[in-house]
Formats: C-alpha cells, sequence, structure tokens
C-alpha cells in the first residue's frame, strides 16, 4: 500500500518532526538518503519507519533493499515524498530514528569536548564529524545551542550523530564545575590569553570551544584552568568554530 495524502498520520508526524521542541517530545529524528539509513542499520541504531517514494524503488542496491525489508517500512508517492523532503535533489528514502537517551557524562575519558553555545547547524554537525574522527564518544552542549537533531547538522555528521553521545545540560557552569570535582583540567579558548594549544598536557582535560561571535563566556573563562589560543603566524585573527575545533582536538591526541 502506498500513502497518497499530506494528511496521513505518519506524514503530519514526519512533518512535526522538524521541530526541536516535538523531537525532544517523542525522542526522535529524521535521517534522510541511501548512506545514512545504510549506516543506521550498520550501528544498530533503533529505526522507528523507513519511508522510501516508490518513484525512487529502482534505484536502491537490491542488498541495501532487502536488508530495509526487514524493518518497518512505508511507501509514499512522489507528491508526498516532496511534501516531507528538505533535500533539493533528494534520494527518495528517509527515516524515522530514536534518539541517544543517555544524558549522563562518562568521567572516565581521557578528553572532554565542551560546545559553548555554538550557534551555526553547519559548524555543530562538522564538529561531530570531526569528534568522531578523534573517536570521541561523547560532547557537552548546554541548552539553547544549535540542536544536534536538526536536519543540516544530521546531514553534515556524515553519520557521526550515531556514535556520539551528545549530553545536553542546563546548567553549563555547573557541569564544568562538577567536571573539575573529577580531577578534569578545563582548558577554555580566548584570544586573548598568551598561551598556545602546544603549550599544555591535554591527559585528562576538557576543551571548551565558544561561540560563533562572543567566544567563551567570561563565567567559563573564569573557572578555567588555562586559557589557551591558536597561534596565527598571518593577519587573521581568528578561525571558524569548526576549524579552530578540528586543530585543536588533533593536537591533543598527537
Amino acid at each position: 500500500m502506498t500513502i497518497t495524502s499530506k494528511e496521513n498520520e505518519l506524514v503530519k508526524h514526519v512533518r512535526k518532526l522538524k521541530d526541536k521542541k516535538y523531537r525532544d517530545e517523542c525522542n526522535e529524528f529524521i535521517i534522510e538518503g541511501l548512506k545514512m539509513v545504510e549506516e543506521a542499520m550498520t550501528e544498530e541504531i533503533e529505526i522507528k519507519t523507513i519511508i522510501i517514494c516508490e518513484d525512487f524503488l529502482g534505484e536502491i542496491d537490491s542488498e541495501l533493499l532487502y536488508n530495509i525489508a526487514k524493518e518497518n517500512v512505508v511507501y509514499v508517492n512522489d507528491k508526498v515524498y516532496k511534501y516531507i523532503t528538505d533535500v533539493i535533489t533528494p534520494q527518495g528514502i528517509l527515516a524515522i530514528v530514536a534518539k541517544n537517551k543517555s544524558n549522563e557524562i562518562d568521567f572516565k575519558q581521557e578528553l572532554f569536548l565542551i560546545l559553548d553555545n555554538i550557534q551555526d547547524p553547519g559548524n555543530m554537525g562538522t564538529i561531530l564529524r570531526t569528534a568522531d574522527s578523534i573517536a570521541l564518544t561523547q560532547i557537552i552542549v548546554p541548552k539553547g545551542s544549535a540542536d544536534c537533531y536538526n536536519q543540516k547538522v544530521v546531514r553534515s555528521s556524515m553519520g557521526a550523530i550515531f556514535r556520539i553521545n551528545v549530553i545536553e545540560v542546563s546548567d553549563l557552569v555547573k557541569t564544568i564545575k562538577e567536571l573539575k570535582k573529577h580531577k578534569i583540567k578545563i582548558f577554555a579558548t580566548d584570544l586573548k590569553t598568551d598561551y598556545s594549544i602546544y603549550d599544555v598536557d591535554y591527559k585528562k582535560s576538557a576543551i571548551v570551544i565558544g561561540n560563533e561571535g562572543n567566544g567563551v563566556s567570561q563565567e567559563i573563562l573564569e573557572i578555567a584552568d588555562k586559557k589557551i589560543k591558536i597561534p596565527m603566524k598571518g593577519k587573521t585573527e581568528s578561525l571558524n568554530a569548526a576549524v579552530a575545533t578540528g586543530i585543536i582536538l588533533y593536537n591533543a591526541i598527537k
């Protein structure tokens, strides 16, 4: 059976999942594209429903289609799929998946990444992807940051969202103080400091990356164990938040 109406309850549900509040209530989010759906199955993410546009069935690899058939699959026509997709040139497949339910910090980790109010979804997705590339399994973000389950973030994370536990906290300063109680050093990025990212020992530490426009908040700078910056040889004074995160993280693990 193929869904042909925009008034179908599942179609309405997918549309509503574009809203963060609704995503949080349902503890679900949307992934789209063949690679993302395949990766979700590989990572054994809980898939609620896979939605396929009937016009694209012939473009799906037979082996993948066989594996997809084991899930809860629903078919829609082209009109309905265009109504629910955000992609300009869609691949005709998306899925509703469960969010990671854990919101507890694993204090046994050696390296932590804290994002202080990152707002740009592209930056957030790239940071997730970079963190995943060095095998970080958790990042800490305050409420009000770019939502990690926004579809733009999910797409730009390239599957990293499946492997990283995004811990959303209501009071970032309180959380940082809790990290300090566990003997975790706090290194906050700050353009005004004289300390280079190459001058510190990253063993058992947390790196704080600041907001794109304002940097790390003053309250966090005041409780940080050390403020650090990337040395600049040219005339550029600062770097994009995602680029800076990549440089610092790879320096931390070298």
